[in-house]
């Protein structure tokens, strides 16, 4: 009786886990469509002939800082505000700070300059392939078990990507496309790891104060260590970074940002809840509503038949991990 309580208790947490992923995705597809609309409004725009990098990067920081921000206030509602410094002092809230570097400087450096060098549609469907690195990663490291049908989602979702970005645009539309094609696999590389690490650090840490983390100290790496180089060795950065607060068109980077934040606090939380490489293959539905967000933002951008086809071959896949929560605590017990 007592077992099947436990049974039925865990079995309603994994579901709810579930549905916070896909959440997640979904969020994040919209925030990264509304992120690339920003980059076409001043002060960026006036910097886009500065460096080849620094519109995506100072774009990154603000980012960060302002999802932050939400996830602080988030945290501060549910009276989570102190815990912020103790967690730092602990083992474990040194492991958060290690995946905010691999999600913040090394993923989301390449994912938002994917975003602005090759444009939302490829960069979401490159960028899905990294649940498969962080599948394997997972099991490495975590001994973390995938079913058999978790394994053929997760291969559907990195097929469907690469179908999805089988033509390229035209050079006239995105001339860097293959440099942010590039930035793409980092990102892949540096959110596989993040999942891994963060997943690790979250056995002792609250998911809702590891995110909150997570954004903080990603903007400080940001602020610090990328800022003064992004256009050489000067001060461009930080005139970009400073032109944002008294612009309105920032608005927008700022909803992107707010959207990014809610789903990242929702992805740290299914990561939690259902393992990091299903949450992982969850959240990578954003390559799916990106282009459902994207044709809605950009109207007069064509839905190719590879794009179509890509993106339903990573929602099948994602519906595939995703599988009978029954079935996911049964692989997760044994």
């Amino acid at each position: 009786m007592i077992t099947q309580l436990l049974f039925d208790k865990k079995l309603r947490y994994t579901k709810k886990g579930i549905t916070i992923g896909a959440i997640a995705g979904m969020l994040w597809g919209l925030g990264g469509v509304v992120m690339a609309i920003a980059f076409g409004y001043e002060p960026f725009a006036s910097y886009a002939d500065v460096s080849l990098y620094i519109v995506p990067l100072v774009g990154a920081c603000l980012g960060d800082l302002f999802a932050g921000l939400v996830t602080l206030c988030i945290n501060c509602k549910k009276g989570k505000r102190k815990e912020y410094f103790r967690i730092l002092k602990t083992k474990p809230g040194l492991i958060i700070c290690l995946g905010a570097i691999f999600g913040g400087p090394i993923a989301m450096s390449g994912y938002y300059c994917g975003l602005y060098l090759a444009g939302p549609f490829y960069t979401m469907a490159i960028t899905a392939i990294y649940p498969a690195i962080g599948a394997v990663l997972c099991r490495i490291f975590l001994k973390e078990k995938i079913s058999k049908n978790g394994w053929i989602g997760i291969l559907l979702c990195v097929a469907g990507a690469i179908v999805v970005t089988y033509v390229a645009p035209s050079g006239e539309v995105y001339p860097n496309f293959i440099v942010g094609i590039i930035a793409c696999i980092l990102a892949t590389i540096g959110w596989g790891m993040e999942g891994v690490v963060c997943a690790y650090g979250m056995d002792l840490v609250d998911p809702d104060l590891a995110i909150g983390i997570r954004w903080f100290v990603s903007f400080i790496a940001y602020f610090i260590c990328v800022l003064p180089f992004v256009a050489g060795f000067g001060a461009a950065g930080y005139k970009l970074f400073a032109a944002a607060f008294t612009s309105p068109w920032t608005l927008i980077l700022v909803a992107a940002a707010f959207v990014n934040g809610i789903s990242y606090f929702w992805y740290y939380n299914a990561i939690n809840m259902t393992g990091a490489s299903r949450a992982m293959a969850l959240m990578i539905t954003y390559s799916l509503w990106g282009v459902i967000f994207g044709w809605i933002f950009y109207g007069s951008v064509s839905i190719t038949w590879n794009i179509v086809v890509g993106a339903v071959m990573i929602f099948i896949g994602a519906v595939f991990v995703a599988g009978k929560p029954s079935e996911i605590l049964n692989v997760r017990d044994n």
